[in-house]
């Protein structure tokens, strides 16, 4: 009886010591922001035969990045649809995905392993025989 009541001391002593370390995996959480909350921008345009155009936006907290061709006018046209990280020193956008022959109702999905800036790029892939009007929906964090 002696030693499980010693045991029972001796756990509580190692609990109690741990409860007060200061040891990182034993402290509670500090992180009092508020949640992240998912941001949709729009960028509408007009996409030129052999043109392209490209769209920078900030990202706030690391996540998914979702680009989705929302609307193109004609609605029978294929498109490039591309996200990358924005370059503000060049204005460039240097791809990181893309989709070479992107339907209206395309999407292209990514992972901002930082905050920073990204761009979203749409340009014609030698298929367009006039201008067309365009939708992107850029949804992040």
């Amino acid at each position: 009886m002696s030693r499980l009541t010693l045991s029972a001391v001796a756990l509580a002593a190692v609990f109690g010591a741990a409860a007060c370390s200061t040891d990182p995996l034993f402290t509670q959480p500090t992180d009092t922001s508020t949640p992240a909350t998912e941001v949709t921008e729009t960028f509408d345009g007009q996409l030129t035969v052999n043109g392209g155009v490209t769209h920078p936006f900030s990202v706030q907290r690391s996540g998914a990045v979702s680009v989705r061709l929302a609307a193109v006018d004609p609605t029978d046209v294929t498109i490039g649809l591309s996200l990358g990280t924005w370059n503000n020193a060049g204005n460039t956008c240097q791809i990181i995905l893309a989709n070479d022959a992107a339907p209206g109702g395309a999407t292209v999905i990514g992972t901002a392993s930082v905050a920073g800036n990204f761009c979203v790029r749409v340009y014609d892939v030698g298929r367009l025989s006039g201008p067309i009007l365009y939708s992107l929906s850029v949804t992040h964090f």
